[in-house]
């Protein structure tokens, strides 16, 4: 019988690996069910021009900057831990937590100013497809910065290594993919 150490030597594969990408897998279906459900309600009626016309494309742009630059800082922390650079790992991850925040910061400001002005998810189908879409991004964000934070606590006792950093970054790439779908079906259509 092959023990754990030999299979991954064979396969190359890390432990866990396997599961967060049938994990994302599964998102993506969710993800693409949503935006394949948007682009056919959308081009089988008029008026979404209009409604989305009130979204603040600059503001998602700045969002947009704000989430791939977490994405380069995930990345460097991910260099550190594989550098044995532990203040480096702490710094980068904690500067992918806050960049996190940020976005969901700016998101809550433009949903708040959405619904001031009268725009709730039963205001017509866009609105509706537009806060399931980025609502569903944005706890996915949220569920990012948790595993980034747990990783930051654990790596304060030096208990992070490169593997549970490569897999969080996984996770917090494939975020910032959907965003790159969201933001120009959304705001730039």
């Amino acid at each position: 019988m092959k023990t754990h150490a030999a299979t991954q030597a064979i396969s190359g594969i890390t432990p866990g690996k396997i599961a967060v990408w049938w994990f994302l897998a599964s998102e993506v279906m969710v993800f693409g069910g949503l935006i394949g459900s948007y682009i056919l309600a959308r081009l089988g009626s008029a008026g979404w021009s209009a409604e989305a016309a009130h979204l603040s494309a600059p503001m998602a742009a700045i969002n947009t900057f704000v989430l791939l630059t977490s994405s380069m800082t995930m990345v460097m922390a991910f260099a550190a831990v594989e550098k044995g650079n532990d203040r480096g790992l702490r710094t980068f991850l904690l500067l992918t937590i806050l960049l996190g925040v940020a976005f969901l910061g700016i998101k809550a400001y433009e949903y708040s100013s959405h619904i001031m002005a009268g725009f709730t998810p039963s205001t017509g189908p866009f609105w509706s497809f537009y806060y399931t879409m980025t609502g569903l991004h944005a706890l996915h964000v949220l569920a990012g910065i948790i595993i980034n934070l747990s990783l930051f606590v654990m790596a304060r006792g030096r208990l992070v290594n490169g593997h549970r950093v490569e897999l969080a970054g996984l996770y917090w790439h494939f975020v910032d993919v959907v965003w790159i779908f969201l933001f120009p079906l959304l705001y730039l259509t």
